[in-house]
């Protein structure tokens, strides 16, 4: 079951000037700057209540946010929601005719397993499913 609204994933270009934006915007730092090798981004990460924002920037022509940013500006990426069980999560969106992006949960940004729905299948919108790594 989705149990919270995880956080919003923003794709930008420049990662640093976005930061800058965001922390005058929000009127705090951010709590966290990630790189994730296997989706080729840079992450930072602000708490926005329950909720966080992370800015997105790609490191490689083939990331799926430098492929997103050439045919689309700067802006809502993914929106992403919090579950308990996300192998459970997977198995009820597949019964409900919902595509998958990916077979199994795979390690995300910020201590998460997760996973993405094709937008396609969701209203044109990219989710992400978003679960703890328990330590």
């Amino acid at each position: 079951m989705l149990t919270n609204l995880e956080h919003l994933g923003l794709a930008v270009r420049d990662l640093p000037a976005a930061t800058a934006l965001y922390t005058r915007l929000l009127g705090q730092p951010p709590y966290k700057t990630e790189h994730v090798v296997s989706e080729a981004v840079d992450t930072v990460f602000f708490q926005v209540g329950g909720s966080k924002i992370e800015l997105l920037a790609g490191t490689s022509p083939d990331s799926a946010i430098s492929k997103f940013l050439e045919k689309k500006p700067e802006g809502i990426h993914h929106v992403a929601f919090e579950v308990d069980d996300i192998e459970a999560e997977m198995a009820r969106l597949r019964a409900e005719g919902f595509v998958l992006l990916n077979e199994h949960p795979k390690r995300g940004a910020d201590n998460k397993l997760v996973c993405f729905v094709h937008p396609k299948s969701a209203g044109g919108v990219l989710v992400e499913l978003c679960q703890e790594v328990k330590q």
